[in-house]
């Protein structure tokens, strides 16, 4: 049955189609998508004519020409509803390597019609094991034996290719590949892609991920060769000490299917099969993340990846069968890219060494120009800092050897950037060049790597600090935002720390469009989880361990809350909903009488520790008890949006009943902490988490007041307590006390850092001081983003962009300037459209400009030194149609307003 789109005859096509039209977390034309059961979601364009939707169309079809009357795969038909964003597929199923074709067209606030969107598509990749007729094929490199640092295993890399013939013209080609390791493949001499270390890092005993490629382009009639360079990157090799749940002595391994269509209508497939050839004598003799690698241009294979090649010497490969306990799935968000190229600033000379400073810390690879001479080996090192003699500073890499080599064949310039490793560096040192040549900056280029998505926010201000900490927030976030969320790129760790990522997720949704990338990365995080709700230290779990970590596990519930707050998608609340039940009952487990005994790393790092611990001085059994309540807290919350009545009761009953537990056995009737060290994270908890009877907040505030004046209004905060700091003081009305916190330029603090040169976030307050010099503890990453935690209230509360409504749906536009600032202003990407907030004072009056998105609103809420007389346009709001006066008496005026540019003045008070 074909359904037809109606329209009555007073209905107009008057206006413009919608915009921005993506599926699921934002993807635009996906080729080998994930999902058979995609959502929709579009964007009105911005008009006068376009305040909401009041009803949608979508038609999905199998080819372009049956759209839009004629859609044999669905046809919404008309729906009465302002939802443009998350709107279900609910046609035809769809299957492995489809392709669909959709349009949407709304209706606006008046009922008249939109045309009809531009077309857009999705083509699916290999949804299910059984799709796959390839077999896992490569070479026993484990026989090898060579051993790295600690005696852990190190596989060398492998080339592989395998020759076919064509007798037909090809009209389509789809190249499905996937490796244990990380590959990149070649045919006929061509790159497929501009991809850096795929497939990415998955737990690869539950998930392996799979990318689709289209090389029509690259296939010809007769003779072609696929070439694959397959390394162990995440897989095997010293991650964390070798310490993996998958058996790391299992070589490497490839597996492809390149289905082609050809123009008589006939299919062919290539499969990797025991067919292929492969060697390990090939020019790139050590690949390893940690530690770099050896590239020998003395062992290069022209042409080896064309048809113009000889491999009578190559080895038969071994063939190994799919396991399907290991789901093959294609991969969910994008893949890492070289995104950014720096140029060095300066370069100084030193022991025979030539330093190339890059004046921002990044991470990626180099790329290196440079004259050589025959049979010498170039060196290049990395630092993040140097020493004050101007050496390099490496000791926070620990045992991360961290150095690529080149072997020259040739005398003259040669080019080489390293392909299956990074490095996390301000700073390349070269060695072993041509010495007779006067060196030069563009010797070297930064190639900044990191997964392959887009700024999604601006946020600025006339302070110099507050910008440099900005960008700081954000070198960070590309630096650890490498297929997964990292705790830091540079030493012998790099891995997916849980408790980082739960206090920088929001910020990071701010500044870059990376809900693809959560999504993809909590999928491995219920992967991970144990079977008595255990959510592991690092996800992916490359250690292995069994123990879970109060505020670190608790990723499960805040992140899935936060980013349904930035998005308003209810699907992935539906995602990690039973994640979520799971984690509260391993809370549970861990607990007596309702008080937490679970292991914790407790307030990692806290400055000035009076046990001289790095997990601070905040008990873990009171930091335990409040995250087991939060999380409940969460869990019901997340019940109440899904409609789930009985679990809503049950967990707000649980987060009563900790709530409860947690004051009677921490908090004396005065609101003061008993039985435990008193810290400021301490109160945060209790505060943030709404853990005390309303008689104790009062009390227990001051208390938090009189814990920051006696550390002379500095923060004694670590990883899981700073988080809270602003949002704790925020409810409470100190602003001012915050922006103290936050200008400080003494440690510890924001600015500090950035006094002593920082071009990132720090691991420590204290990671490195122009007086003392280098933080003696081995733990000193120069780049790690938790303390960039910040950067949620900078935006919300600075910028003034918050969400009232989950996914910006009602916007809280109510910025808080002070005197250290003459301006500010902030945009955001939201699921509607570009909200942005800028104000400025000058000259005795305060200037607030505002873009409100189509099919939104937003509550306005002006600062307390604003006079109560405020002009919109210059006319009074009271005159003023287009907004609605909520609140004129009180320290705040408040106002809603409807989509649209908006310019308000008023006298300073």
């Amino acid at each position: 049955m074909v359904a037809f789109s109606q329209m009555s005859c007073s209905e107009k096509e008057t206006l413009n189609s919608a915009e921005n039209l993506t599926i699921s977390e934002g993807f635009k034309n996906p080729l080998g998508f994930y999902d058979a059961n995609p959502t929709f979601s579009w964007q009105l364009p911005v008009s006068e004519l376009n305040k909401s939707q009041s009803a949608y169309q979508i038609v999905v079809a199998s080819s372009p020409d049956l759209l839009p009357n004629n859609a044999d795969l669905w046809n919404s038909e008309k729906q009465e509803t302002n939802q443009s964003v998350w709107i279900k597929y609910d046609g035809k199923p769809l299957a492995s390597r489809q392709k669909a074709y959709w349009q949407i067209k709304y209706w606006n606030q008046d009922d008249e019609v939109s045309q009809w969107s531009e077309v857009n598509h999705f083509e699916l990749g290999l949804l299910k094991n059984s799709d796959w007729k390839a077999k896992w094929v490569g070479l026993d490199t484990a026989k090898d034996s060579i051993r790295g640092r600690g005696k852990v295993l190190i596989h060398k890399p492998q080339y592989l290719r395998k020759g076919f013939e064509l007798s037909n013209d090809i009209a389509s080609a789809r190249l499905y590949i996937t490796s244990k390791g990380v590959f990149d493949v070649s045919i006929n001499g061509e790159n497929v892609s501009d991809d850096a270390m795929s497939p990415g890092f998955t737990t690869y005993d539950k998930r392996i991920e799979t990318l689709t490629y289209d090389v029509t382009n690259l296939i010809e009639s007769g003779q072609n060769t696929i070439g694959v360079e397959l390394a162990s990157g995440w897989y095997s090799g010293r991650l964390l000490w070798g310490t993996t749940p998958w058996d790391n002595t299992i070589s490497p391994k490839v597996l492809a299917q390149l289905e082609m269509t050809m123009k008589d209508g006939t299919k062919e497939v290539i499969v990797s099969d025991k067919g292929w050839k492969g060697m390990t004598n090939g020019p790139l003799q050590f690949a390893e993340i940690y530690d770099g690698e050896i590239y020998n241009a003395n062992k290069e294979m022209p042409n080896w990846t064309t048809n113009n090649f000889d491999d009578k010497d190559w080895a038969k490969v071994e063939e190994a069968e799919i396991d399907n306990q290991i789901q093959l799935e294609p991969k969910r968000h994008k893949t890492v890219q070289n995104k950014i190229e720096l140029t060095p600033q300066v370069i100084t000379e030193k022991d025979g060494a030539v330093i190339f400073d890059l004046k921002q810390n990044m991470v990626g690879v180099p790329m290196v120009n440079v004259p050589m001479k025959k049979g010498d080996t170039l060196k290049i090192r990395f630092a993040e800092m140097l020493s004050p003699d101007g050496t390099f500073y490496t000791k926070n890499y620990r045992s991360a050897h961290s150095t690529d080599y080149y072997i020259a064949a040739k005398d003259g310039d040669i080019s080489y950037m390293p392909k299956f490793t990074f490095h996390g560096f301000r700073f390349v040192e070269l060695s072993g060049f041509d010495t007779s040549k006067e060196p030069v900056k563009n010797w070297v280029t930064g190639i900044v790597q990191y997964s392959d998505f887009d700024d999604n926010g601006r946020f600025t201000s006339s302070h110099d600090k507050l910008n440099q900490l900005q960008s700081n927030i954000v070198w960070g976030l590309r630096g650890n935002f490498l297929d997964i969320p990292t705790d830091c790129p540079q030493r012998n760790e790099r891995l997916g720390w849980t408790g980082d990522a739960q206090v920088f997720g929001p910020t990071s949704m701010f500044n870059a469009d990376v809900y693809s990338f959560w999504a993809s990365w909590l999928q491995s995080v219920r992967e991970a989880q144990l079977e008595n709700g255990a959510i592991p230290w690092t996800v992916p779990d490359s250690r292995g361990n069994k123990i879970a970590s109060s505020g670190w596990g608790d990723v499960c519930t805040i992140i899935p809350w936060k980013i349904y707050m930035r998005t308003g998608d209810i699907g992935f609340l539906e995602d990690n909903f039973a994640m979520m039940k799971d984690w509260v009952a391993h809370h549970e487990l861990k607990s007596k009488n309702y008080i937490s005994n679970m292991m914790s790393f407790s307030d990692w790092l806290q400055p000035h520790p009076e046990n001289g611990d790095t997990k601070g001085d905040t008990s873990r059994n009171l930091i335990g008890t409040a995250f087991f309540a939060h999380s409940a807290k969460l869990t019901a919350q997340t019940a109440q949006v899904l409609g789930e009545n009985e679990e809503q009761a049950k967990y707000e009953a649980l987060y009563k009943t900790v709530a409860k537990a947690f004051d009677e056995k921490y908090f004396d009737e005065t609101g003061k902490v008993k039985g435990v060290t008193e810290t400021q994270t301490s109160y945060l908890l209790a505060l943030a988490f709404d853990l005390l009877p309303e008689s104790k907040q009062k009390n227990a505030q001051a208390n938090l007041l009189r814990k920051l004046k006696d550390a002379d209004n500095h923060l004694r905060t670590g990883f899981l307590g700073t988080p809270l700091l602003s949002q704790v003081l925020d409810d409470m009305g100190e602003i001012d006390l915050i922006y103290k916190l936050l200008f400080n330029e003494t440690y510890p603090s924001w600015f500090y850092s950035i006094n002593q040169g920082a071009t990132t976030i720090w691991e420590r307050w204290n990671s490195y001081s122009k007086k003392e010099g280098f933080n003696p503890m081995n733990m000193n990453s120069l780049n790690h983003y938790a303390y960039g935690a910040i950067g949620e209230w900078m935006y919300e509360r600075i910028g003034g962009i918050a969400p009232l409504e989950a996914g910006y749906k009602v916007i809280r536009i109510a910025p808080e300037p002070r005197e250290q600032l003459k301006s500010a202003s902030a945009s955001l990407n939201t699921p509607y459209g570009k909200v942005s907030s800028a104000w400025e004072t000058e000259n005795g009056a305060f200037k607030l400009s505002i873009i409100v998105p189509p099919n939104t609103s937003s509550k306005v809420v002006f600062p307390e030194i604003v006079a109560n007389e405020i002009l919109l346009n210059g006319v009074s709001l009271k005159d003023n149609p287009d907004i609605e006066l909520l609140n004129t008496e009180g320290n705040h005026v408040e106002v809603l307003t409807q989509p649209g540019t908006y310019s308000f003045i008023s006298k300073i008070k």
